[in-house]
């Protein structure tokens, strides 16, 4: 927000650039001027307080995901599920269809990836160590969580790189155009091809990744076409991809930002555990997700009417000090157990345990071998979307030990 609009009504569009920049002043003026928002231009309400956004996750008989979880008219409706699967989706089928999928992310299977995970930590990160100098995104953090899910997923080694850039392409959002730009559609619309091709080779031999699995999954005794697994597709490479590696870079950053904080986990290894959850409720990847209102409710003396889009701004409620003591501050021994980064309720994030193993297995490495570190900021450059936070490029340079 323009310090010449301190004074006048808080505006806020998940659109805006400058809100990618920074958002949390806006989210401030949010929540004491505004906790429930009206856009009349993008037609949708926002909820920034951390009561509110909490309460709105776990009540999903009202605030409904069946119309997806996003503003984009092209990722909304009831095919919305298309794109984000069992994420756009009410009870009881996301029940059913997230039981199905959460068999990839038990608790043991997780634990099996760990040496899979280091393994592919060392072969990205000690190229990049061995420059000195790089792109801590580009070379590193980017490149980690889509191989972990390549894997898992069953993406062959030389795709990778493709689908990372077509990815990219999905949450990138241009100055001005309020829904998914052309260049996003063509993404999509390749990876879908892609997909489905796989899923055609799964179904004529079965190979040991989840798209075999899901392959010959059931959901009421029926197979699952191939549109529920390219769905499932799709969500896995934002959700499972994009944030985990903005969440990388996100620690990364604001530890070189809070020196005094960056001592704790370079000094102490065994709280690298708490620098990554104290990134993800400071500034954490996901900022927003949208739902759809079932019935009208009322909330902050005003009423909402029936089928309106409200978006739960998570990361403004992160920040609340109605929940968080001295929120604004960078501390790593603070108690984030209050945090809605991954959620809550049924729609809590499945991923998450995977998230932060490879959060950990990363950090530890990078504590392990780097002594000290500096960022060169004016050269970095943040991501443009309506949901995801972090970077595109985040130029770094190591002093080994």
């Amino acid at each position: 927000m323009k310090a010449a609009d301190a004074t006048a009504r808080p505006t806020y569009s998940p659109y805006d650039y400058e809100i990618h920049a920074d958002p949390y002043p806006t989210y401030a003026r949010l929540r004491e001027e505004a906790p429930l928002y009206r856009n009349d231009e993008l037609d949708f309400w926002a909820l920034s307080r951390h009561a509110d956004v909490t309460a709105a996750f776990r009540d999903t008989a009202r605030f409904s995901s069946a119309n997806g979880v996003s503003l984009e008219p092209t990722a909304t409706g009831p095919q919305a599920s298309r794109s984000m699967s069992f994420l756009a989706m009410d009870p009881p089928r996301h029940g059913k269809m997230r039981s199905l999928v959460s068999r990839g992310f038990t608790p043991g299977r997780i634990a099996n990836l760990e040496r899979h995970i280091l393994e592919l930590t060392k072969q990205h990160l000690e190229p990049a160590l061995e420059q000195g100098t790089f792109d801590f995104v580009t070379d590193f953090a980017g490149k980690l969580p889509m191989d972990v899910m390549s894997e898992m997923i069953g993406f062959p080694p030389a795709d990778r790189v493709e689908i990372r850039r077509l990815a990219d392409l999905l949450v990138h959002r241009d100055e001005g155009v309020f829904d998914v730009p052309p260049t996003g559609i063509e993404a999509a619309i390749t990876l879908a091809k892609y997909f489905l091709e796989m899923i055609a080779e799964r179904r004529k031999q079965r190979v040991d990744d989840l798209t075999s699995a899901l392959v010959d999954a059931e959901l009421d005794d029926e197979r699952l076409t191939d549109a529920d697994i390219m769905s499932f597709l799709f969500l896995m490479l934002v959700a499972g991809n994009e944030t985990t590696a903005k969440l990388l870079a996100n620690a990364w950053y604001w530890a070189w930002r809070n020196p005094d904080e960056r001592r704790k986990p370079f000094d102490e290894p065994t709280r690298i555990d708490n620098w990554i959850e104290e990134t993800l409720r400071y500034d954490g990847s996901s900022q927003t997700l949208a739902r759809t209102l079932t019935e009208e409710v009322e909330l902050h003396g005003e009423r909402i009417p029936k089928e309106s889009k409200v978006l739960l701004l998570i990361g403004s409620a992160n920040r609340d000090p109605r929940a968080f003591e001295n929120p604004d501050r960078y501390d790593i021994d603070r108690d984030t157990s209050e945090m809605v980064s991954f959620g809550a309720g049924r729609h809590s994030c499945l991923g998450a345990s995977l998230a932060r193993l490879e959060a950990r297995i990363a950090l530890n490495e990078l504590v392990r071998r780097v002594r000290d570190y500096d960022i060169d900021p004016d050269n970095a450059k943040r991501v443009h979307s309506v949901n995801v936070r972090g970077f595109e490029s985040l130029p770094t340079k190591v002093e080994l030990r």
